[in-house]
């Protein structure tokens, strides 16, 4: 019978294959086909978990190597740095939102601190984490890295927030969840900016200041109590350290001389 479809659709069919079919009985045919099967599910199996492991193994030298780069870097710059998990960030500055996202799992690594341009400094990697449930029920935990510097101007700011504008906020534009618009089209175009005070953000953010963030490299800037924020998606290499500095000190520098009058004679701005 075996002999006969292969035949009926007009193959030829190797003799030794043809000999070794009609050989097997009923069962034996079952077995022979699904120990064929079964072998390559489990070399399937074992060339996933191979590349599994390869994948975590590249994964650690690069973190490894990484991690010998930021420590050269602040080293370099006097800072001190430590690759240990500080769970305080998120306490110690209670007005940056994005050290509050997630279910849990937050944590500050990579720490680098030190003083730059007279400005205390903190460099830092950051972790959270999230769940999401699949069509099955199933649960799955994410985890999310992040880059970002703080520095203290010495300063009492107020709550400003500048990022790049991105699609959806266009989206939630339409239906009336506006931000501040500026005299510069392009910039109020490519730059979100929010502020519970907005002559605060026309003060900050000036023709000048404009001028230096739109030729600038894109990071979200954030200013609570006396510090700023700095940071971006995914984590940085030492040049992106170095351009978000450059960003911040940036900003700082071209505040009027009249508000720092003003700043230096207020205290802290709470809302």
């Amino acid at each position: 019978m075996i002999v006969r479809v292969f035949r009926n659709h007009g193959n030829r069919v190797p003799t030794k294959m043809v000999n070794l079919a009609s050989s097997l009985d009923h069962m034996d045919l079952i077995y022979f086909l699904f120990g064929g099967f079964a072998c390559m599910s489990a070399f399937v199996f074992i060339a996933f978990a191979a590349l599994v492991i390869v994948l975590i193994v590249f994964g650690a030298m690069a973190a490894a190597k990484r991690r010998k780069a930021l420590q050269a870097w602040a080293t370099a710059r006097g800072f001190t740095f430590s690759a240990a998990r500080d769970g305080s960030f998120m306490d110690r500055y209670p007005g940056f939102h994005c050290l509050r996202r997630g279910e849990g799992g937050r944590y500050a690594f990579n720490v680098m601190r030190g003083v730059d341009r007279d400005r205390p400094t903190v460099c830092f990697d950051y972790h959270y984490r999230t769940s999401s449930t699949d069509s099955k029920g199933k649960r799955k935990t994410h985890h999310h890295y992040f880059s970002a510097a703080i520095l203290d101007t010495g300063l009492p700011l107020r709550p400003l927030l500048i990022r790049p504008e991105g699609f959806f906020d266009k989206i939630t534009e339409f239906f009336g969840a506006d931000d501040i618009d500026f005299e510069s089209a392009e910039f109020s175009r490519k730059f979100f900016v929010k502020s519970p005070d907005k002559q605060w953000a026309f003060d900050v953010i000036h023709q000048e200041t404009m001028e230096f963030l739109l030729a600038s490299p894109r990071f979200t800037l954030q200013s609570a109590g006396r510090n700023v924020i700095v940071y971006a998606g995914g984590t940085f290499d030492t040049n992106k350290f170095d351009q978000s500095l450059a960003v911040v000190h940036g900003l700082i520098d071209r505040l009027p001389d009249y508000l720092l009058r003003e700043m230096k004679g207020d205290r802290v701005w709470a809302p």
